[in-house]
């Protein structure tokens, strides 16, 4: 019951400050998604024994770029064909990890693999989180905690129906509490949550919050067995000890970070064909 209580109020604070962080401008927003981007590096870069502290250095800076700079002082253009390429290193990095996820053989990183995919799996993955709200002209606040909402959703339906119901393992080599009941309730949840987004807000059309909400829920699913694998190949159960009863920040943000470029490239492309 201690543990219980922890547990719910550290996830409280963690609701409450992103939300107000959301609401108050978006300076306070990108701020705070800075810090749980630094955060969730320090924690990786421990975690696949990564020593020094250039690479948070080379992610400040790359944040600079594509969260000020590009947005200030270059052409349209220019500006989408740096996202695009920041897109594809994203991308190319997150499938590799995907094949790392399904390899039954060690894989073993050289320090410059390492480098890299602390950069474009997680630095990047919370620049692209930050980038999504600014898709539209201005900040949009609906879209961004309507992420929020589906990939929590996700979550909590896809723990309480996989412990009510759930009997066949997802992937038991790597997380044998997740079964493809739990998966399936979570998304089925998360389809119920993007309808009453739908309802409630005129950020997009029932559709494209459905596409959304199935993006979201496949490979923030991924994103939560990537980081569990590199768990269980550095023998811890979380990836810090930041968030009492939670674990690390990326413990937290784990379906976040991953999901966030494929949620990003879903969006712009549910633009283009609307």
């Amino acid at each position: 019951m201690k543990e219980l209580l922890k547990r719910s109020i550290t996830g409280i604070i963690y609701v409450l400050l992103i939300l107000a962080a959301v609401w108050l401008n978006s300076d306070a927003f990108d701020f705070l998604f800075m810090i749980f981007g630094i955060a969730c590096l320090h924690e990786f870069k421990k975690m696949i024994h990564l020593k020094g502290y250039s690479i948070f250095i080379v992610f400040l800076l790359f944040w600079w770029v594509y969260i000020y700079f590009l947005n200030d002082t270059v052409s349209e253009t220019f500006k989408l064909n740096s996202i695009y390429i920041l897109m594809g290193l994203n991308l190319a990095t997150n499938l590799l990890l995907i094949r790392h996820l399904f390899s039954v053989r060690e894989i073993v990183f050289t320090k410059l693999q390492k480098f890299l995919i602390s950069i474009f799996y997680i630095g990047t993955g919370c620049i692209f989180l930050t980038m999504i709200p600014y898709q539209a002209e201005g900040f949009s606040k609906i879209l961004i905690i309507g992420i929020f909402i589906l990939i929590w959703v996700n979550d909590s339906f896809a723990y309480l129906t996989g412990s009510l119901i759930g009997k066949t393992k997802l992937f038991a080599r790597i997380s044998p509490k997740k079964t493809v009941e739990g998966f399936l309730g979570g998304m089925v949840f998360s389809i119920i949550a993007s309808i009453i987004l739908f309802k409630l807000t005129n950020e997009m059309n029932m559709t494209n919050w459905i596409v959304l909400s199935f993006v979201i829920v496949i490979f923030g699913t991924l994103g939560d067995l990537i980081e569990s694998k590199f768990k269980r190949v550095a023998g811890v159960k979380d990836s810090g000890a930041i968030l009492p009863g939670h674990g690390g920040m990326l413990d937290r943000l784990d379906s976040l970070v991953f999901a966030a470029p494929f949620a990003y490239a879903c969006i712009q492309f549910l633009k283009y064909v609307s």
